[in-house]
């Protein structure tokens, strides 16, 4: 076997060398492994660095959306219904103007603190309509609007993350209880008022 001359002004690496530079690229890719990845995703940060750039309290939240998904999916599986997609009738903005009879107001208040879920149910029959408009004073949540009678555990109308307010117009897709169940993911306690007027029979508070 002959040896291979490099051409001039060009220097091979030694092995010594390449073995030093592979170190260095895997301690690196470990650090940005455990300092950052680990943090944003699984809100694991035994390093403390996702905490000084946030990225912990993300990954917190990310693992605990999708647990309650998962354990909403297995709810619902276990009771042998798939989720029901939204109509595209319910949940709408309101966009009709006011009637000149004025209807009787619900007002709802519910106070969460940090972690904690809780939901308010309207008594409804099929096809009423209900006008709501709900709102934090302070911060975010995550809601679920979704419905339940005799024989149907979970009935899904939407859900969002991160919602500070919400407003528009929820038609029942059957005789029941129709409504919302939100959670406070931030570190602040706050309250949700809910204002609802329209077909409703009776509120089911927390």
């Amino acid at each position: 076997m002959s040896n291979v001359t490099p051409p001039p002004g060009v220097t091979l690496p030694t092995p010594r060398a390449l073995v030093r530079s592979t170190l260095i690229a895997l301690a690196v890719a470990a650090v940005a492994l455990v300092g950052f990845i680990f943090p944003a995703e699984y809100g694991v940060d035994p390093t403390g660095i996702g905490s000084v750039f946030g990225l912990t309290e993300m990954g917190r939240i990310k693992v605990q959306l999708a647990e309650e998904a998962a354990a909403e999916d297995a709810a619902l599986l276990a009771a042998g219904e798939a989720p029901t997609a939204a109509s595209p009738t319910v949940a709408v903005p309101d966009s009709t103007t006011a009637t000149t009879t004025p209807e009787a107001e619900q007002v709802t208040r519910i106070t969460l603190a940090p972690g904690e879920g809780k939901e308010v149910k309207l008594e409804m029959a099929e096809g009423g309509r209900a006008t709501y408009a709900w709102a934090t004073d302070r911060g975010v949540v995550n809601y679920d609007t979704h419905a339940d009678a005799p024989g149907i555990d979970y009935y899904g109308y939407g859900k969002g993350t991160s919602v500070a307010s919400d407003e528009g117009v929820l038609v029942a897709a059957f005789d029941g209880k129709h409504g919302w169940f939100w959670r406070n993911r931030t570190r602040e306690t706050l309250t949700v008022t809910l204002r609802t007027s329209g077909d409703v029979q009776g509120v089911v508070g927390p």
